[in-house]
């Protein structure tokens, strides 16, 4: 199992957003990710709500809400809604109460495992779209 491949979706919005001056409709931008349109307005309007993007009644189109500098990696994360807090890696239920790794187990990994996505979420933090448009623009 990954994660959703919506982050890597709306980093791809995020950067058309910005690089391609034209009108950015849904069917555009599905055009450039290879999707459906149906998959990039619901990904638009998961940034919408995390005030990312501005989205126009009667416009055909999208816009960046926030300038380069101010969207970090971690706001595409969690406005994506890729995981919850603290729970990007999944314990196994149930483990075996009688065996002495069953009982222990979970309470073992799981600190393992929240300090493991705070990591990646800290190295998220520390990149910015300006980042990825440069890069890109490097290309």
């Amino acid at each position: 199992m990954t994660i959703s491949s919506r982050f890597a979706v709306g980093i791809h919005i995020l950067t058309l957003l910005e690089l391609n001056k034209e009108i950015n409709t849904s069917e555009t931008i599905a055009g450039s990710v290879n999707t459906n349109p149906a998959v990039i307005r619901k990904i638009i309007g998961m940034l919408k709500k995390a005030d990312l993007v501005e989205v126009h009644p009667g416009k055909a189109g999208a816009k960046l809400k926030k300038g380069l500098a101010d969207i970090t990696l971690l706001d595409v994360y969690q406005a994506v809604e890729v995981v919850s807090e603290n729970e990007l890696f999944s314990l196994h239920e149930h483990p075996n109460p009688d065996c002495f790794v069953g009982r222990n187990i979970q309470q073992t990994i799981e600190p393992i495992f929240i300090s493991a996505q705070l990591a990646m979420e800290q190295v998220l933090l520390n990149v910015t779209l300006e980042d990825v448009v440069r890069e890109i623009d490097n290309k």
